[in-house]
C-alpha cells in the first residue's frame, strides 16, 4: 500500500515534468506506475482480506503481484525504445493520448498472459528457487537496468540515475522474492522494502528535477536571455524594494544607465553576431565591476542599468570609471564607448518613472559631447 501511494505521487510529479520539458519517458511511467500501484493496491486489499476474512491456500502467487511487477518493468523497457526513436513530444496532447493507449495495452497483454496460465503459479517450499515465476520479472528488470545505464552515457537528470538504480533494485527484489518459502517471511518482507524504496527513489529523482526546471523558469522569467543579467521586469522589482528601502532608512541609493554607443554602425560595418556580442560585453563588464549587492540589468535593447544600493553621485561615478575599465581591457574587437547618465535617490526623483527618466536625461546630454563619454583610450566621467 505504502508503494502504491509512492507510485500515485510520482505519477503526479511525472506529469509536471513531462509539462515542463516533454520527456516521452516521464509520460509512460507516469501512467504506468497509477497502473500498477492499483494493481498493487487491490492485491494488498485481496491479500488482508484472505488472511483475516476468506483465509486461502498460502502455496499460490498472487495473479496481481505478476501482473503489476511484469507490467512496470516492461513500461520501463518500452519507455526506452519509444524514447529512444523519438526524444522529445511533438504534440503533448496527442502524446498523452498514445501513452494512454500503450499503457492500456500492454496492461491488457500483460493480464491476459498471466491469466491464461493453466494454473495459479506456486510457491515450492524447500526447492532451490521456491518462487520460479518471480524470476521473469526479474530478468525484465535486469533488461531495463542494462537499457538505463546505457542511457546514462547521454542524459543526466536525477530522474534517469534514479531510474537506473530502481531498475536494479527490482532486480533484487525479484531475486530476493524468488527465495520466498511462505508468505511474510524474510525474503518476502525484504523484497517488498525493496520495491518500495526503488518507488522512494524514482520519486525523489523526479521531485529534484521538479525543483531544477522551476529554479530554471524563475531565473528565465527574472534575466535577459542574451547577457544573463537582470531583464526589465527585474530591474523595476528591485528598483521598487530599494525605494522602500531607503524610506525607512532614509539612506539613498544610485541608478546609473549606460548606453552602448553607435551600435547600429558595428552591426552594418561587422554584422549582426558582432553586435550582438558586444552587447554581451557590455554586460558582462556591468556583472564583473559591480559588488556582490549591486544589480546589473538590461534595460531594453543596448541599453543597461546598474541599481547601488547605499550609494552617492561620487560612488556612482567610480563605479561607472571601474566598469568602463573593464571594457576598455577586454581585449576583444571593435573597440566600443558607452554614454552613462546618473539619478540618486531621493535627490533626482522618489519614483521609478522619475528616477529612470533623470538618468535617461543625463545619458542624453552625454551623447555627443566626447569629453564626456567614458571612452577606451580616455576614461573621462562627467556626470
Amino acid at each position: 500500500m505504502a508503494g502504491s501511494l509512492i507510485g500515485f505521487t510520482f505519477a503526479a510529479n511525472a506529469l509536471v515534468r513531462f509539462r515542463g520539458t516533454h520527456d516521452r519517458i516521464s509520460l509512460i511511467l507516469a501512467f504506468g506506475f497509477v497502473l500498477a500501484g492499483l494493481i498493487e493496491a487491490g492485491t494488498s486489499m485481496t491479500f488482508y482480506r484472505g488472511m483475516l476474512v476468506t483465509p486461502t491456500p498460502g502455496d499460490s502467487i498472487s495473479y496481481g503481484w505478476l501482473a503489476g511487477r511484469t507490467l512496470l518493468g516492461v513500461l520501463l523497457l518500452a519507455a526506452l525504445a519509444v524514447e529512444r526513436r523519438i526524444p522529445i513530444a511533438r504534440e503533448p496532447a496527442k502524446e498523452m493520448a498514445a501513452a494512454t493507449l500503450m499503457v492500456g495495452g500492454v496492461a491488457y497483454l500483460t493480464s491476459v498472459f498471466y491469466f491464461m496460465l493453466p494454473h495459479a503459479p506456486k510457491i515450492h517450499p524447500g526447492a532451490v528457487i521456491p518462487r520460479p515465476s518471480d524470476l521473469l520479472p526479474a530478468a525484465i528488470y535486469l533488461a531495463a537496468t542494462i537499457g538505463y545505464a546505457r542511457r546514462l552515457n547521454r542524459a543526466g537528470a536525477y530522474l534517469d540515475r534514479a531510474l537506473f538504480l530502481a531498475a536494479a533494485l527490482n532486480v533484487l527484489c525479484h531475486v530476493t522474492m524468488s527465495e520466498s518459502q511462505h508468505h511474510l517471511d524474510a525474503p518476502y518482507t525484504l523484497a517488498h522494502f525493496m520495491m518500495v524504496m526503488s518507488y522512494v527513489i524514482v520519486l525523489g529523482g523526479t521531485l529534484l528535477d521538479n525543483a531544477q526546471l522551476f529554479d530554471q523558469v524563475s531565473q528565465l522569467a527574472a534575466s535577459d536571455p542574451l547577457t544573463g543579467l537582470a531583464n526589465h521586469r527585474r530591474l523595476v522589482e528591485v528598483l521598487e524594494t530599494e525605494i522602500q528601502r531607503s524610506r525607512r532608512t532614509n539612506r539613498g541609493f544610485a541608478v546609473l544607465l549606460f548606453d552602448l554607443d553607435e551600435l547600429k554602425k558595428i552591426n552594418d560595418r561587422f554584422g549582426h553576431l558582432t553586435g550582438s556580442r558586444a552587447i554581451k560585453r557590455l554586460g558582462t563588464a556591468l556583472a564583473d565591476g559591480s559588488r556582490a549587492i549591486d544589480t546589473p540589468a538590461r534595460y531594453g535593447g543596448d541599453e543597461f542599468a546598474l541599481i547601488l544600493p547605499e550609494s552617492s553621485e561620487a560612488d556612482a561615478a567610480q563605479a561607472a570609471t571601474r566598469i568602463c575599465e573593464q571594457l576598455k581591457n577586454d581585449g576583444q574587437q571593435p573597440p566600443i564607448t558607452v554614454s552613462v547618465g546618473v539619478a540618486v535617490y531621493p535627490d533626482d526623483g522618489t519614483t521609478i518613472e522619475k528616477l529612470l527618466g533623470a538618468a535617461d536625461r543625463a545619458l542624453y546630454r552625454m551623447k555627443g559631447k566626447g569629453q564626456k563619454k567614458f571612452r577606451f583610450g580616455q576614461v573621462a566621467a562627467c556626470l
